[in-house]
């Protein structure tokens, strides 16, 4: 266990090691044109352990950084001047690169259905809504670490599973037009 400004979270299961080493490895790049929030999430995680962050003042200068610096992970802001967050998740998932399924949590001041809704179709993989804590900053972090729902790669959307429950032994219903009795899941 470790604990940051009250913060107590287990050891991440993909780096084998306690949480602040693993930390140490994790690449994390931070899109927002905002410096203070910036600041605000590079400080968290910093102070968690993180030794390798990447800030990026806007989503075009981010969508480079994805590119050079590689990332793990990355945050960005809903709302940017020159390419939004929105924008910049459906520019990652048009990639040709392995950094199509880069999981992306998003900082957002609107914590509405309509913009939730719009971050998932777009292939978000975490929701964060300002104000944050240092708590939402790495819980959302964990989530993505050590519960990574499977990617989804078809021609009408391009993300991880938009399902979050799980039913035991797979029995989940079916609901969707498309699905048929005789399907099977590899």
């Amino acid at each position: 266990m470790w604990a940051l400004a009250g913060v107590t979270l287990t050891p991440w299961r993909k780096y084998g090691l306690g949480m602040e080493s693993g930390l140490a490895a994790l690449r994390v790049l931070v899109v927002d044109d905002n410096a203070q929030m910036r600041s605000i999430v590079g400080t968290v995680l910093a102070a968690a352990g993180i030794r390798q962050l990447h800030y990026a003042t806007g989503g075009r200068q981010g969508l480079k950084a994805v590119a050079a610096f590689k990332p793990d992970v990355c945050y960005v802001d809903c709302e940017m001047s020159d390419v939004n967050g929105l924008d910049f998740i459906s520019a990652v998932r048009a990639l040709d690169t392995a950094a199509r399924q880069l999981p992306i949590i998003m900082l957002t001041g609107h914590s509405d259905l309509t913009h939730l809704n719009a971050a998932r179709d777009r292939g978000v993989t975490e929701f964060l809504t300002k104000p944050v804590t240092a708590r939402t900053i790495l819980t959302r972090l964990q989530a993505v670490i050590d519960q990574p729902r499977p990617f989804i790669d078809t021609p009408a959307y391009v993300g991880p599973d938009r399902r979050r429950r799980r039913l035991a032994g797979g029995d989940a219903p079916k609901r969707r037009r498309t699905d048929s009795t005789d399907a099977f899941e590899l």
